[in-house]
């Protein structure tokens, strides 16, 4: 079964596009006078040119060589830097308490079983000052009993957690939030919103409570 190391040496950049409301949480970021932000899972590198492009100082974590390596090469093509860092989320992530101005995690925290992503997100909320910004973005379980995604053969290992079976991301664990469940695992925030975007995932924009 492929792992993130093979899924980006087999596919090179993977995803090129930001998320189609990047544009729209920028501007939200420069409301709450952000500098610091966080990439949290950042792959190849969309986010990180697209944020430091747009003059913010980016850090970005991820556990996968070869998608830093590809994120470094496109850094130094569009003459930007930032600070990547390998390391794994559901770990102790490799920054002090409150560094974060923001935190920007598309698509990513729920590929894991719920007990890590959870931890996961307490990382997130450690790092991230308060009345910092978070904003990330999960799939959706749609159509019952379990949706076929391309016939990934999707087997449920616990509640709402699944690991495909075939495609490109067989063998890794893939948990589905509901709304009520992704507000709850962000109880230390005041959610600003929590909609579905064009792409069929669900987004999360939080401010972290002061205290």
């Amino acid at each position: 079964m492929p792992d993130w190391e093979d899924i980006f040496r087999d596919r090179g950049r993977v995803f090129i596009d930001p998320h189609p409301d990047m544009a729209r949480i920028v501007e939200i970021l420069r409301r709450h006078n952000v500098r610091k932000v966080l990439d949290l899972g950042c792959g190849t590198g969309r986010h990180i040119v697209y944020l430091t492009k747009r003059g913010f100082q980016v850090y970005a974590l991820d556990s996968s060589a070869v998608a830093l390596s590809h994120a470094e090469s496109w850094l130094k093509d569009e003459g930007l830097t930032a600070s990547l860092t390998r390391g794994r989320m559901e770990e102790d992530l490799p920054y002090s308490d409150e560094f974060f101005d923001a935190v920007v995690s598309v698509q990513v925290i729920h590929h894991n079983l719920i007990e890590s992503v959870l931890r996961t997100i307490g990382e997130i909320t450690r790092v991230l000052k308060p009345g910092g910004v978070v904003f990330v973005t999960v799939p959706i379980l749609t159509v019952g009993p379990i949706q076929k995604e391309m016939d990934w053969q999707l087997q449920e290992v616990e509640p709402r957690t699944f690991i495909p079976g075939r495609g490109p991301e067989a063998g890794i664990p893939h948990h589905y939030f509901t709304e009520e469940s992704l507000k709850a695992a962000f109880s230390e925030y005041n959610v600003q919103e929590l909609y579905v975007d064009d792409t069929n995932h669900r987004c999360l924009l939080g401010i972290k409570n002061e205290s």
